[in-house]
Order: structure tokens, then C-alpha cells, then sequence
């Protein structure tokens, strides 16, 4: 005969499903239930509102500082130099003694040509009293008309002798000048290239020093030529507008980073291209009242040419850029995020410039990312502060509390 299986008593029975029930009763927590039977309640996310406004579109280009005006000194005459006048790297004033050059010969040619430019004088004063006292007798026929042509001849011939050594005369004095070197412009003047004793010619224009005016500075820089005319063609089709203004406003990035802090003005872009790099050079005027910047030296320049009148900026944190495109994560109907593809037109403090795919109002997600685990799940918006603005909140409350 076949066994009957064995079957447990009913109260086990019940004693084991009431343990299961309290196993279970104890993982739960005994917390309220969570929304929608069970499921996970919407992750918030901060979003951000965008609206349209002109966006300044900045380049940092880079740059080379030059002088705004450079005097070199040379020699205009021949001489050994007997004193140096100046300090070295000190402002001089325009008109200021630098160099003195042995004075000596230079005298003596002055005091020579103006002893030419007396006998000259007599020589003609002597023609003028010969041809007046001729003047009667040549009326009278009692001379011929031949030796008062001479005598007249002969005055011309000593006025011009006059003439001549008067000019003498002036260049052996601008000679003696010149022996006295002088600053031809203000500025700030550099080493000195000679020194006393040392033999300067006038023929060879040996150099004495170099003046520079840094007070004001010239910041030369180049732009790609694709890039200039591709903003003449967006300023042309209204797809941007230029800068405000009669000048372009130019900001000088310094190597560390900083910016100079008077901003300085765009003078001009030149009329052709380097036919070896391509590029087109433009010119800045910046105030250098401080003396941070330099000739010579290697600087970034930043500045704006054009605006943008309708564009979003974007945390860059909010987009997502790939070879397919840029997309960003919209929050729409019933709070449900959705990709959407955008024009980026570039980069500004940290932001994204977008140019389209976006309407005004819409909101964008910028943080939060992490903790949508469910694609297409339902988010809980809020408003996004940027990092800098909430910690400045959080550091307020903090403070007073402290006091």
C-alpha cells in the first residue's frame, strides 16, 4: 500500500506565516508608502529659464605691446662724447640735455664762418658804393656802359658771397647745437650706448639711446582672415550687430591671467593680409598708467566686434556636445524632460552662446542629472542657482548667525 503523505499541524502552520508577515513589517520601516504604488517619487532638478538677449561675442587674440612713440638718439656730429646727462631708465623731458659732445671744434668753425660772412659784408658794401658812384657817370656817358654792367655784376656777385656765408654761419651754429644732444620727445629713456670718452660719428648716425613713450601703448595683433570676413558677412545679413560705439572696447589678458584694468579702444585693422600666415593685422590703443605693460612684450587681447541681438547663454554643464550635435534636456508637458537639439555659436565666462533650438521661457535642465535614473521619468523642477550665488546665500545666514 502506498504511504499518505505527512502533513504539518495547521497552528505551524500560522506560526510561520506570521513570522514571514513581521519579517516583512520590519523591512519595510513601517514608513508611509511611496507614491504611485510603490514607485519612486519625481527627482528634483534645477532648471533655468531661458530668455533671449544681445550677446556681446568676445575673441582673445594674441598680441604684441609696442610703444606708442620711439626716439632713437644719434650722433649728428663728429666729436668725443665728454659727459653723459642723464640716469638711465629715468622720464626725460622733451628738449633735455642727454649727451655732450667736445664742443670745441665746432667753435672755431662758427667763429670762422662768421668771420667769412664780415669779409663778405665789406666785399659787397664796397660793390654797392662802386656801382652807386658809377650810376651818374654812366648817365653822363663818361664811363662805358660796359664797366657799369661790371660794377653792377660785381654787387650781385658780393651779395651773394653775403648770402653764403650767412649760411655758413647758421650751419656751423646748428653744428655747435648739435654738440648738445637733447631729448627730441618725453618718455622713458633707456641704457645708455656710449659712454664718456667714446668717439661718435655723424656719418654712421652712431645711436646714443632709445626714448619710448609708455604712458600709452600700442597692442598689435592679428586675426585670422576667414574670421574677419566671415563677421563682414553676418554684419552684412544682419545676423549681428557691431559694437556700440565709435571704438571697439579692448580688455589686455596679462600672462597670469589677470586683466588690465583700464580697457583700451580698437584703432584700425590693416587693408591686407600676410600673405604667409593668413592673418590681418589690427592695432589697440591702451592706457599704461601703471607700467604693467611693456613694449615688446607678449600679451592676449580680448575683445568684442560684433553682438549677438537675440541669443541664450547656458551653463556649459547644461549641454551636452557631441560629433552628432549639441543637446540639451528640456522640461516639458507633465515635468517630462526631453533631449533637444541647439546651436552653439561659441563661449563666453563659462556659458555656452546659443543661437537656436530654444524658445524663450523654456526651461533647461542644468543640475540634477545623476539623479534621474528612469529616462523620461516625470522631474521635479526648481530653479537653478548658480554656484557662486548659492554659496553666497548659505555664507549670509551663517554670518548673522555668528554675530
Amino acid at each position: 500500500m502506498a504511504s499518505s503523505p505527512v502533513r504539518a499541524p495547521r497552528s505551524l502552520t500560522l506560526i510561520t506565516l506570521a513570522a514571514m508577515a513581521a519579517l516583512l513589517a520590519a523591512c519595510g520601516g513601517g514608513g508611509a508608502p511611496t507614491a504611485g504604488g510603490g514607485a519612486p517619487p519625481p527627482a528634483p532638478v534645477g532648471v533655468l529659464a531661458v530668455q533671449p538677449q544681445g550677446v556681446a561675442l568676445q575673441q582673445e587674440l594674441p598680441g604684441r605691446v609696442e610703444a606708442r612713440r620711439t626716439a632713437q638718439v644719434r650722433a649728428r656730429v663728429t666729436g668725443i662724447v665728454t659727459a653723459r646727462q642723464f640716469s638711465e631708465g629715468s622720464d626725460v623731458k622733451a628738449g633735455q640735455a642727454l649727451y655732450r659732445i667736445d664742443p670745441a671744434p665746432y667753435e672755431a668753425a662758427l667763429a670762422s664762418a662768421q668771420a667769412q660772412q664780415q669779409r663778405a659784408e665789406a666785399g659787397a658794401a664796397q660793390a654797392r658804393l662802386t656801382a652807386e658812384r658809377y650810376a651818374p657817370l654812366a648817365e653822363a656817358r663818361a664811363i662805358s656802359a660796359q664797366d657799369y654792367a661790371a660794377a653792377l655784376a660785381a654787387q650781385k656777385t658780393a651779395e651773394a658771397d653775403v648770402a653764403a656765408a650767412k649760411a655758413a654761419v647758421q650751419t656751423a651754429r646748428l653744428n655747435l647745437g648739435y654738440a648738445q644732444v637733447t631729448a627730441p620727445i618725453a618718455g622713458r629713456i633707456g641704457r645708455a650706448l656710449v659712454t664718456e670718452g667714446a668717439l661718435v660719428s655723424a656719418a654712421e648716425a652712431t645711436p646714443l639711446a632709445v626714448i619710448q613713450q609708455v604712458d600709452r601703448v600700442y597692442v598689435n595683433f592679428t586675426q585670422s582672415a576667414n574670421e574677419l570676413l566671415a563677421l563682414r558677412q553676418a554684419l552684412a545679413a544682419g545676423r549681428m550687430q557691431r559694437s556700440s560705439g565709435d571704438s571697439v572696447p579692448v580688455q589686455v589678458v596679462l600672462d597670469d591671467g589677470s586683466v588690465l584694468p583700464q580697457p583700451g579702444r580698437l584703432l584700425f585693422s590693416d587693408l591686407s593680409v600676410d600673405a604667409s600666415s593668413g592673418q590681418v593685422t589690427l592695432r589697440a590703443e591702451v592706457p599704461n598708467s601703471q607700467g604693467l605693460l611693456l613694449p615688446g612684450q607678449f600679451v592676449r587681447v580680448r575683445l568684442a566686434q560684433a553682438t549677438l541681438p537675440q541669443a541664450m547663454l547656458l551653463p556649459q554643464q547644461a549641454v551636452t556636445r557631441t560629433q552628432q550635435g549639441d543637446t540639451v534636456l528640456v522640461v516639458g508637458e507633465g515635468n517630462k524632460p526631453a533631449p533637444r537639439k541647439i546651436s552653439v555659436a561659441g563661449a563666453q565666462d563659462g556659458q555656452w552662446i546659443v543661437t537656436g533650438g530654444l524658445q524663450p521661457g523654456e526651461r533647461v535642465i542644468v543640475d540634477g542629472f545623476q539623479k534621474m535614473f528612469v529616462p523620461g521619468a516625470p522631474v521635479n523642477p526648481v530653479p537653478w542657482t548658480p554656484p557662486s550665488a548659492a554659496s553666497a546665500a548659505a555664507a549670509a545666514p551663517a554670518s548673522a548667525a555668528s554675530r
